[in-house]
This record gives structure tokens, C-alpha cells and sequence, in this order.
């Protein structure tokens, strides 16, 4: 089986952009796949998620910022930040939207600095 792989991450400054990606054939039987993410010292919390019908949600701490897209003819899913802030810094996964925890080794890392 294979396994969603994160990336796209980085070290930028805060108001800058990044566009994370992640292969999702692994989940392909999940109709709702997000985008978390884990700070430092902070707990997992859900940034994005995106249906088959390509319905789209978002944690109010990303609204107008973040845009999550799927491109179902790749297997791929996509994560568009823009205007970071030092509080996006983490470790960015994708995963089913309901799940309780991310794949363990995975994700993608997004520093953010002032």
C-alpha cells in the first residue's frame, strides 16, 4: 500500500507563501482528507479538508490564507499558504479527516519567522 508522502515545506518569513503537497493514493477509499498540523508544544489540530464533491473546510485560524485543492487524476492534494505567521510553524500532515493521529515519520515542516 502506498503511503502518503508530504512535502513542500520550509523556512520563510512571516507574510511569505508556501504550497505543501501530498500523494494520496494511500487513502483512497477516505472521502475527506485534511491537512493538520502540530506546533511546537502545541497539540494536533485540523487546518483544511477537502471531499470528493471537492467541498472544502477550513479552521478559522487559516480563513483567507490557506486554500486546499485536490487533483483526483494524480492522486494529489495541496495545501496553498499564503500571509504566514510565526503561529503556522509545525509539522504539516495529511490524513483522513477524521482521524486522531497522523502517520507517524511522516509530514512536511513549515517554519515561520518574525
Amino acid at each position: 500500500q502506498v503511503q502518503p508522502m508530504e512535502s513542500g515545506g520550509g523556512s520563510v518569513q512571516s507574510g511569505g507563501s508556501l504550497r505543501l503537497s501530498c500523494e494520496v493514493s494511500g487513502y483512497r477509499y477516505s472521502s475527506c482528507i485534511g491537512w493538520f498540523r502540530q506546533g511546537p508544544g502545541k497539540g494536533r489540530e485540523r487546518v483544511a479538508g477537502i471531499d470528493d464533491d471537492g467541498r472544502t473546510t477550513y479552521a478559522d485560524f487559516v480563513k483567507g490564507r490557506f486554500t486546499i485543492s485536490r487533483d483526483n487524476a494524480k492522486n494529489m492534494q495541496y495545501l496553498q499558504m499564503n500571509s504566514l505567521k510565526p503561529e503556522d510553524t509545525g509539522l504539516y500532515t495529511c490524513a483522513p479527516c477524521g482521524s486522531l493521529v497522523s502517520p507517524a515519520g511522516r509530514g512536511t515542516q513549515v517554519t515561520v519567522s518574525s
